[in-house]
């Protein structure tokens, strides 16, 4: 199972005065069970080139497959396509309508075609996934916190049994906690469920430590495409395009500057602490 991408192009506004090219050329190919991390700048074209990835936005050119079909080509069943991957907009608190958290997040299924009955088991298995306790299931979602909206917009998704789950920034606005917990939970969902995952996320950090793969985005185009650990390697050029590297790998370098004979790759903080004993044991 895999999402590829060949020779994508978006234009926004096309033949018109406004027409801006979004994405330029996109060749990608996403495998099934991956943890794919996006970033790039605003504008860089990272949140249009999500929204293809269910067909929500249809490329000005190019071609998308999924599982080797083109979602392009004419009788394409593109509902089934985003029964299988899910997209979770940024503040997808926004996506949040219904009376009580139980009857939101049974919208999908119901959708679907499911019995009240199967809407109801899937949302109470999704609600379990995302660890949300029970006792807000009957609650009105707009009642919740900020980090309790999150996991109800995700379990709405959940509980439609995707096989790819894309999230948009899904932790912007919360707290250092609130962000750990929703992010800890993806990374559960991902390893126990074989989910792929793909996130949009500003957080160097997030990145680092959640993602097996990072794409960089700039300027609408693919300006890396590799695990992290390499491509925070080139942290000067994605300073040079307003990114940068997580902050571990500045300590790091500057370590090494200072003579200390560390690895400059890392990228984590559990992976410095490692590190730093390591080079300090080798002094004595």
């Amino acid at each position: 199972m895999s999402i590829k991408l060949e020779h994508l192009n978006y234009v926004y506004s096309q033949g018109t005065a406004y027409e801006k090219k979004a994405l330029r050329d996109i060749c990608l190919e996403i495998l099934n069970g991956e943890f794919v991390g996006i970033i790039g700048h605003t504008g860089s074209g990272k949140s249009t080139l999500i929204q293809h990835l269910n067909g929500l936005i249809r490329a000005t050119s190019g071609e998308l497959y999924y599982n080797g079909e083109n979602i392009y080509q004419e009788g394409y069943r593109m509902k089934e396509l985003r029964n299988e991957v899910g997209l979770v907009f940024q503040y997808p608190e926004h996506q949040l309508f219904e009376i009580d958290v139980m009857t939101d997040v049974c919208f999908g299924p119901k959708n679907q075609g499911l019995s009240q009955e199967e809407c109801e088991a899937r949302a109470l298995e999704a609600l379990r996934l995302v660890g949300l306790k029970e006792k807000y299931y009957k609650v009105s979602p707009f009642e919740l916190s900020g980090g309790q909206k999150r996991r109800v917009a995700i379990a709405g998704v959940l509980a439609m049994r995707p096989k790819v789950l894309v999230l948009d920034e899904p932790t912007a606005g919360l707290d250092p906690k609130g962000r750990d917990d929703i992010l800890d939970q993806i990374a559960f969902l991902h390893k126990e469920s074989n989910l792929t995952v793909i996130l949009v996320s500003h957080s160097m950090e997030d990145i680092a430590r959640y993602a097996d793969r990072l794409i960089v985005m700039n300027k609408g185009t693919v300006m890396y495409n590799d695990e992290p650990k390499k491509v925070f390697e080139h942290y000067r050029e994605l300073e040079a395009v307003g990114l940068a590297a997580p902050q571990v790998t500045y300590i790091m370098h500057d370590l090494a500057e200072r003579g200390l004979k560390v690895r400059s790759d890392v990228t984590t903080v559990s992976e410095a602490a490692d590190e730093i004993v390591r080079a300090v044991s080798l002094l004595r």
